[in-house]
């Protein structure tokens, strides 16, 4: 489990394919001194197990699924993600309940620079679209966002500046693809509506 609050970045050093699993190799923050193999770390809002730490780079297999249903497999050495470790129990919930398992993959429809923030319309289908209201919660590539306008098929989020410093998305332009995971507690509650 996770917050939404991206912990650093991380710089991708190598890709190795083999039959159905992609090996990553993500140079290790200086931040994530603690990590041990078997810990989980969200890549973009992907979350993924530690298989291996060496040479400074933390190693993580991705599976087909994981590749065919998010951004992660468009990654090339020097591509930067935003990473973020799971959560303490003990820790305080600095943005909202994220698990890691994306829903879905969106694209950024158009991007508005206006005074102090900047505002991202994202594009989605409607399997995502369901889940998203107004001022309700949705992580894009990992980061923890606060929903603005919706329409039928795109919805409006809005970073401020040192969001846009301290995550990879500032350099993510329309067209550009975000992993989205949905709010959990609307998940449920239209299961819970629908049975």
């Amino acid at each position: 489990m996770f917050t939404g609050i991206i912990e650093a970045l991380g710089t991708v050093r190598s890709l190795q394919k083999t039959e159905n699993l992609l090996t990553l190799a993500v140079k290790r923050p200086g931040a994530f001194d603690d990590l041990r193999v078997g810990d989980s770390i969200a890549n973009d809002g992907v979350c993924l197990t530690v298989t291996a730490l060496k040479g400074g780079c933390c190693y993580f297999d991705l599976m087909k699924e994981t590749l065919e249903a998010t951004t992660l497999r468009h990654v090339v050495p020097g591509t930067k993600l935003n990473l973020e470790r799971a959560m303490k129990a003990d820790a305080r919930l600095g943005g909202h309940f994220v698990t890691g398992h994306v829903d879905g993959v969106g694209c950024i429809r158009a991007v508005r620079t206006l005074p102090n923030y900047v505002e991202y319309r994202i594009a989605a289908g409607r399997d995502l679209m369901r889940y998203i209201v107004p001022k309700g919660s949705v992580a894009l590539d990992g980061i923890s966002l606060t929903v603005g306008e919706v329409r039928r098929d795109w919805f409006a989020v809005y970073f401020i500046p040192h969001t846009l410093k301290v995550t990879a998305i500032g350099a993510k332009k329309a067209g550009d693809e975000v992993n989205i995971e949905t709010d959990l507690l609307a998940k449920y509650i239209l299961k819970a509506v629908a049975s």
